[in-house]
């Protein structure tokens, strides 16, 4: 099957859609499917899809109208889905003669077999997300330099505990889908089946910065989670010592009502 190609266009469209915080692909059987792991499904009006459980469609050769269609149709699978969901596209040109590469922003391939689609897919599906949580994260990280400011002219914490907690909240959600449901950092399974196709999956990689841009996310996330947790622990240090000269003033006034007690008669 991974020989066969579902697209006879020798030059068409790869693009991906981040339509929702997940994708439930229980509904799918194996036997309708082109190939598994990732899930890829013919479409009706020609072209394939990719579907992944953490939310992404990848279409392949699919008009707009058949993919609007699609969607639609898929629609009550998607969980939470987005008002406006993030798209990644790139051209891809079947070349039987040429060598497998990607130039000047297009994938050559030498057939597009179901493995290379697979292959294709993984990395778009990937992109596609980082985008989403570089987006998520810049709101988070452009907030340290507002709070570092303040710490800086007043030396005062910010009261805003809600804020840093719900900062905290997005971040390890944010680490959650990206190492426990999208795997960004792994190889797809289909090259151990495949490992031929390393070599491609290496280059598209290269050209969409996945392992670069991982790494940033990752930079960003740690610097947000120190500051956000060193924040926590100020405030919590200066609530502690609040209490605790409230416990040493009742303590005076307890003395001092005993002496009084005492001697005030």
């Amino acid at each position: 099957m991974s020989n066969v190609s579902p697209i006879r266009d020798s030059v068409f469209k790869a693009r991906a859609v981040l339509v929702g915080e997940r994708l439930d692909l229980r509904a799918w059987r194996a036997a309708d499917a082109l190939a598994t792991n990732p899930l890829l499904v013919s479409v009706a009006g020609g072209g394939a899809a990719a579907l992944y459980r953490y939310g992404v469609v990848v279409f392949f050769a699919v008009h707009p109208a058949e993919e609007v269609a699609f969607l639609t149709r898929i629609s009550a699978s998607v969980v939470n889905p987005y008002a406006q969901p993030e798209v990644e596209e790139l051209e891809v040109r079947i070349e039987e003669a040429g060598r497998e590469s990607l130039q000047g922003g297009v994938v050559l391939l030498a057939v597009a077999s179901v493995d290379r689609l697979q292959v294709l897919a993984d990395v778009l599906s990937k992109s596609v997300l980082l985008s989403l949580y570089e987006r998520k994260v810049a709101g988070d990280f452009d907030k340290i330099e507002p709070l570092a400011g303040q710490l800086d002219r007043s030396g005062r914490v910010p009261r805003h505990n809600k804020e840093l907690l719900k900062m905290i909240g997005s971040m390890i959600l944010v680490e959650h889908r990206m190492v426990g449901r999208a795997e960004i950092a792994d190889k797809p399974e289909i090259l151990w089946d495949h490992p031929s196709l390393e070599a491609l999956f290496v280059k598209i990689q290269d050209e969409f910065e996945i392992t670069a841009r991982h790494a940033a996310l990752e930079r960003k996330l740690n610097l947000i989670a120190q500051t956000a947790n060193t924040v926590l622990e100020l405030l919590s240090s200066k609530h502690s010592l609040r209490v605790e000269w409230y416990i040493v003033l009742l303590i005076v006034i307890e003395i001092l009502l005993t002496l009084y007690q005492l001697f005030g008669r």
